[in-house]
């Protein structure tokens, strides 16, 4: 399954535009590949490299909800304990979109890394989760420190 990065629809695998928003969809591979070449930490340098420029802050964004059945499921498993699966699910997909965003706004402006990541999780109204992914924008280079130490 594919879920649209816009309006949060679950779609067929093969799809290349979602069914709910018409927007153009993108494969979890493609989605990952863009994270995969960028360097993410939450520290505020990487080892290893040296921070050559900063662009400043960068933030991805998404809010999330459950549909009424989500709810009604929700709150059965909360009546019995234990962990809400339906929400939690939405909230590791919230969080990959905010950051496949965040990461996609520090690209455009030249960035090869975001630093100093983190994320917030606001209620904005009822039942609507906000998700942020926020870093410093920057490009990095490999340290010539390390590159002789390793020689």
């Amino acid at each position: 399954m594919v879920y649209c990065p816009y309006c949060g629809t679950e779609n067929p695998s093969e799809a290349k535009f979602c069914r709910r928003c018409g927007r153009k969809l993108v494969s979890e591979k493609e989605e990952t590949g863009l994270i995969r070449e960028f360097i993410v930490a939450t520290t505020p340098n990487v080892p290893g490299y040296r921070v050559t420029k900063v662009f400043g802050v960068v933030t991805g964004v998404t809010a999330r909800t459950r549909g009424i059945g989500g709810r009604i499921l929700a709150g059965i498993q909360t009546a019995l304990g234990g962990e809400v699966e339906a929400f939690t699910s939405e909230m590791e997909k919230a969080r990959r979109e905010a950051l496949q965003r965040a990461v996609e706004k520090a690209s455009k402006i030249g960035a090869n890394a975001l630093i100093g990541l983190d994320f917030e999780t606001s209620d904005i109204f009822n039942g609507v989760v906000l998700i942020s992914a926020t870093g410093t924008a920057v490009t990095v280079e490999p340290s010539t420190e390390t590159t002789e130490r390793r020689s």
